[in-house]
């Protein structure tokens, strides 16, 4: 499987996805990103706004990478 890129057989039925968010988000929680990582080879992010709406799918690998990179200060720079 190749990194960020997870094939559709990768993907299973977001019914499945127990989604949470992070308890910084605040008592409000509508601008919220919410994800779902307990699936099988794949996490899945979504907008809280929007729960029936499309997600976004990510190999364990490049989600892995995704937040390490937000550990490591990778993307401060950015805002």
């Amino acid at each position: 499987m190749t990194v960020g890129k997870p094939t559709p057989s990768d993907c299973p039925e977001l019914h499945q996805a127990v989604w949470r968010k992070s308890s910084y988000s605040g008592n409000g929680g509508a601008d919220c990103v919410e994800v779902a990582d307990n699936l099988p080879r794949v996490v899945a992010v979504r907008d809280s706004k929007d729960p029936h709406g499309p997600a976004l799918m990510f190999s364990l690998a490049g989600w892995r990478g995704f937040v390490d990179g937000v550990r490591g200060g990778e993307f401060d720079d950015l805002g």
